[in-house]
């Protein structure tokens, strides 16, 4: 065997992540994100190259994919500057299409990464009373009867991220989290009060007619887009458990305590208690989350394949499930409610998944090559 025959790669895989490829100290700033990423699959053989996307540079883009094996992708539903990934995901089919591995496919994102998942998988256990809007005359003939039962309800656009398109809706005319006759029908219509908070970082709660507020959300429609609508959690207080898996494998968790969609603490707090507190991060192992993660890998990934049509290998090599804590059973036992599935752009994610991640993106590329000898 000769030296070239030693050294050559085992693959090559395109590390393709949304930014701004012209700014300054772009291309460092992915490395300090993925650096271990990349340090694990080169330790196992494979050749691994950044990628900045951005819509203008598209065709060069293409060339670069077309010469890799397999590509990761961390790109935003919408990306910073405001444009979504319409014209990367036709990129990405096309380069799949003619033999390049793509990890997560546009496709597979529609099936699992967008908030639509809520309603199609609604009847697993992990799901609640979630809904589809498709058109906002939809949302106004059905929106009120829900709100008419008094409990607060959250609405969120198909394609998001960061908060933006996430909001909690209730009715105003009492203080504190439910009207004072939750639980009972109460007559809704274009002219009710609605009290609404934006999910995005720095919104205020807001008072307004409920026909406003469907206007408002007019946006959300356009491009073929939906709005889902789910019960709010009232143990949202408690924190929310992100469940990083590898494919079917839970490969981490992080818990956070979260401050969207709650009302912020009252001036006398002081300042300290509106601090939102940093998510951590945890291996797979933490004891705290065990009872979750032998029901997801053992029951809910597959319950949800089936529902889906996703076999094993479409599954994305990393991605994410949100969970709110549900009603305590009456053993007071914790259930846990699908908040969302992202797929598109996994990160950070725990250190402990890297090499989960290296391993699976190596089997990825060597499934190409099996399909060459076939």
């Amino acid at each position: 065997m000769t030296n070239d025959a030693v050294s050559e790669p085992l693959g090559k895989v395109g590390i393709v992540w949304g930014g701004d490829p012209h700014a300054e100290g772009s291309q460092a700033r992915v490395l300090d994100r993925a650096g271990g990423l990349i340090e694990a699959l080169t330790k196992r053989g494979v050749a691994a190259e950044v990628i900045i996307y951005s819509d203008d540079v598209l065709e060069e883009t293409r060339n670069r994919l077309l010469n890799l094996d397999a590509v990761l992708v961390w790109v935003d539903p919408i990306m910073g500057d405001g444009h979504d990934r319409t014209r990367l995901d036709a990129l990405l089919r096309d380069v799949a299409s003619l033999g390049v591995r793509v990890s997560t496919h546009p496709d597979v994102i529609l099936k699992m990464g967008t908030k639509e998942v809520l309603v199609r998988t609604r009847d697993l256990p992990w799901g609640t009373d979630a809904h589809l809007y498709r058109t906002s005359r939809q949302m106004r003939k059905e929106l009120p009867l829900r709100l008419g039962t008094g409990a607060a309800r959250v609405l969120k656009q198909n394609r998001g991220n960061g908060g933006n398109g996430v909001w909690k809706v209730e009715l105003a005319r009492a203080e504190g989290g439910a009207p004072e006759d939750a639980g009972k029908t109460a007559a809704v219509g274009s002219d009710t009060m609605v009290r609404v908070l934006h999910a995005l970082r720095g919104s205020a709660e807001e008072e307004m007619r409920l026909d406003e507020f469907i206007g408002r959300c007019g946006v959300y429609f356009s491009n073929s887009g939906c709005m889902v609508d789910q019960p709010y959690q009232p143990r949202l207080v408690d924190g929310m458990i992100r469940c990083y898996l590898v494919q079917g494998k839970v490969a981490g968790f992080g818990h956070q305590f979260v401050r969207a969609l709650m009302r912020p603490p009252p001036p006398e707090a002081g300042p300290e208690a509106a601090v939102v507190p940093p998510r951590l991060y945890y291996g797979p192992e933490k004891p705290e989350f065990q009872a979750l993660r032998a029901v997801l890998e053992s029951d809910w990934v597959p319950a949800m394949q089936r529902v889906l049509d996703i076999d094993r290998d479409s599954l994305p090599i990393l991605w994410d499930a949100d969970f709110l804590y549900g009603p305590k059973t009456e053993s007071g036992a914790d259930t846990y409610v699908l908040c969302e599935i992202n797929v598109s752009s996994v990160s950070p994610f725990p250190k402990e998944a890297v090499e989960e991640v290296a391993e699976a993106a190596v089997t990825f590329i060597l499934a190409k090559d099996q399909t060459r000898r076939q």
